[in-house]
C-alpha cells in the first residue's frame, strides 16, 4: 500500500472473545473520548486562571448490524445479557480487525468488557425486498486502537 492510500472500510472482521463473528454488515459509533475538567483558580495578584485538563475516559457504545442467519454463537452471547441477565458471563473483549486488500490485518480496535445492551429485530413487511437484519448495541468500558 502506498503512502496516502487509505484502508477500505468494507474489509473487516469482528472477534468476540474466543470466536469470530461469521457475518457482519455494518459497525457504527466507534468513538473515543474523555471528560474535560475545568479548573478555576485565582493567582496571588487576583488574576482569574482557567485551565482545562483531561478527565476520565468515557465508556462507549457501538452498533453492529448483521443479516439474520443461522449463526448461533453471536446470538447466544447476546442472549447471555438480554435474556439471562448474566452480565458477569457476558462481558467479553471484542476486537475489530481492519484488513487491507490482501486480507491482512493492518489495524486492530479493542473494546474492553463489552456486552450487548440492546437488540433490534428486522422490519418485516409483505412488500419488503431487502434482507432481514438485526441491530445489536454493544456497550464497552474502554477502547484501544493499535
Amino acid at each position: 500500500m502506498l503512502t496516502g492510500d487509505t484502508f477500505s472500510s468494507s474489509t473487516f472482521a469482528i472477534e468476540l472473545g474466543k470466536f469470530q463473528v461469521e457475518t457482519v454488515q455494518d459497525v457504527s459509533g466507534l468513538t473515543l473520548g474523555q471528560d474535560v475538567v475545568e479548573v478555576r483558580q485565582v493567582s496571588s495578584t487576583g488574576e482569574l486562571i482557567v485551565r482545562k485538563q483531561p478527565g476520565a475516559r468515557n465508556a462507549g457504545e457501538i452498533t453492529i448490524t448483521r443479516g439474520m442467519d443461522k449463526s448461533t454463537a453471536f446470538t447466544e452471547w447476546i442472549k447471555t445479557t438480554l435474556d439471562n441477565a448474566d452480565l458477569d458471563s457476558a462481558r467479553q473483549n471484542i476486537t475489530i480487525a481492519l484488513k487491507d486488500a490482501q486480507k491482512r490485518t493492518v489495524r486492530r480496535i479493542h473494546l474492553t468488557n463489552a456486552w450487548a445492551s440492546s437488540w433490534e429485530g428486522p422490519s418485516l413487511g409483505t412488500e419488503s425486498t431487502g434482507p432481514a437484519t438485526e441491530k445489536v448495541t454493544i456497550t464497552y468500558d474502554d477502547v484501544t486502537v493499535e
